[in-house]
């Protein structure tokens, strides 16, 4: 089972602790983070609920800051998301500890961003001379 975990918690770190001892194959990480717009004309919340999820770019340190303190804890693989546009950040989210990377929002903006992301991240390994991506996961954190 590949469970998903959230940010929006006080350690992400002891809820992935528990999970895997709970069990699961590998962590999905991370959903959206907590947020609140205030429309100042109409001087109130913008959304019904009040608070709703941020997702995309504005995400993406909080996200590689989970995979990299999840990684040290916890040893099953850890698909990374949240905020993923360029190759670039998928790379980051390898080095952080990620077996996999996930996109998500950006396809609305465009609809070939998931194969642009995993073109750029061929061409990022064979200009580094790495023949299999499990050779970043976690690299940052052995340097």
């Amino acid at each position: 089972m590949i469970v998903k975990l959230s940010p929006n918690v006080t350690s992400i770190v002891a809820v992935a602790e528990k999970v895997a001892e709970a069990g699961a194959d590998a962590l999905s990480m991370i959903n959206t983070v907590l947020g609140m717009a205030i429309d100042i004309k109409k001087k109130r919340p913008v959304l019904g609920n009040v608070l709703g999820g941020l997702s995309g770019p504005a995400v993406k340190p909080v996200a590689v800051r989970v995979v990299w303190q999840v990684y040290q804890a916890v040893k099953l693989p850890i698909i990374g998301m949240g905020g993923i546009t360029t190759a670039e950040d998928a790379i980051e989210f390898f080095l952080a500890g990620a077996t996999a990377v996930a996109v998500g929002t950006a396809n609305f903006i465009n609809p070939r961003a998931t194969m642009d992301v995993l073109k750029g991240i061929e061409n990022y390994l064979h200009e580094n001379g790495i023949n299999e991506i499990s050779e970043l996961t976690g690299l940052a954190q052995k340097t």
